[in-house]
């Protein structure tokens, strides 16, 4: 008899800027994200006689299953097999993404219904967005309404498929992490208000530009609502991260693109990782290849990925029988 293995793939995010950090309307944060096809965290789950943890984020992956079998009153072992992940601190949602691929697959694996938001919430996760829990259950562009009084995770208010022929355009600066733990505790805490009259502006333009041009596939203006966004955004925290961009290299990058003709550049979350939009896959290879021939790419990844529409793929499949040899006698 073979053993069930439960295979997960959870989609990477893009952050595109918070509403209103500073609560002037009553909630806080509230952001705009978009999930993306690549990269992905895929987990491989199954039973053991011992615990047996593989591949990246090994140490993690532990303490979540900790956390999840104390949760879950599980008394067994399980042999985990990280094949992928989402590289950490670079403002793509790797952690949560993480933690709740293992919590779906092991749900999934003890037939137990999935339950996001609660282990979102016990692992430590969307403390400010609801949007890297969303994307688990399905991906698209989607607006989340921020934090109210009550300690709930926040709403997810609008939700489009993203443009099949759109493509992003994702610029990773090799070996460098944005700001994370405690440093990003420091910095919230530290950063003067955001103003009332910038989070009036971005969400007057997630509501008539960057969501009309979804919903029209009109490029052009969601890109004028995503760059806007970001310059507010991004001038807010520019103090904690260095800049804009809290990488020189990929504000470079993102400046020449613009140049060429990509829309909405920005930086995900605390990054470093960069995005510009492009229509088509020809026009995101013709960006790239240009940008290269200046000279913007230097020490840099880019990478041309799709939106993904749908949510974590969880898959149950019998493992593959290991086979017998048979010793042969003369």
């Amino acid at each position: 008899m073979t053993d069930e293995v439960v295979h997960v793939s959870a989609p990477a995010r893009l952050h595109l800027g918070f509403l209103d950090p500073g609560a002037h309307w009553g909630r806080r944060f509230g952001g705009i994200g978009l999930a993306l096809e690549e990269p992905e965290t895929r987990l491989a789950i199954a039973r053991s006689d011992s615990l047996r943890v593989t591949g990246p984020e090994a140490k993690r992956i532990e303490a979540h299953l900790c956390v999840m079998r104390d949760r879950l009153a599980l008394a067994g072992t399980y042999r985990i097999d990280c094949q992928s992940a989402i590289p950490a601190h670079t403002g793509l949602g790797s952690g949560t993404q993480l933690a709740l691929a293992l919590a779906c697959g092991l749900r999934k694996l003890e037939g137990l219904p999935l339950d996001i938001e609660g282990d979102a919430a016990a692992l430590g996760r969307g403390k400010r967005s609801g949007l890297g829990a969303s994307f688990l259950t399905r991906g698209g562009l989607a607006v989340d309404g921020g934090k109210g009084e009550e300690d709930s995770p926040p709403p997810v208010v609008a939700r489009f498929d993203f443009p099949e022929d759109w493509r992003v355009i994702l610029a990773f600066e090799r070996d460098a992490a944005g700001i994370h733990g405690e440093a990003e505790i420091e910095a919230f805490a530290t950063l003067p208000r955001f103003s009332r009259e910038a989070a009036g502006e971005i969400s007057a333009l997630t509501l008539m530009q960057v969501l009309p041009g979804v919903a029209e596939a009109d490029i052009n203006l969601f890109g004028q609502g995503v760059a806007r966004i970001q310059a507010l955004v991004g001038s807010h925290f520019a103090p904690a991260q260095g800049g804009v961009f809290a990488s020189s290299r990929v504000a470079q990058c993102m400046e020449c693109l613009a140049d060429l003709g990509a829309h909405g550049i920005g930086q995900s979350s605390w990054g470093p990782t960069g995005f510009a939009f492009a229509p088509d896959e020809t026009s995101a290879k013709t960006l790239v290849a240009r940008a290269a021939e200046r000279g913007a790419t230097q020490g840099l990844d880019l990478q041309i990925v799709r939106g993904r529409n749908g949510g974590a793929a969880i898959e149950r499949r019998e493992a593959e029988p290991v086979p017998v040899r048979r010793s042969r006698t003369g």
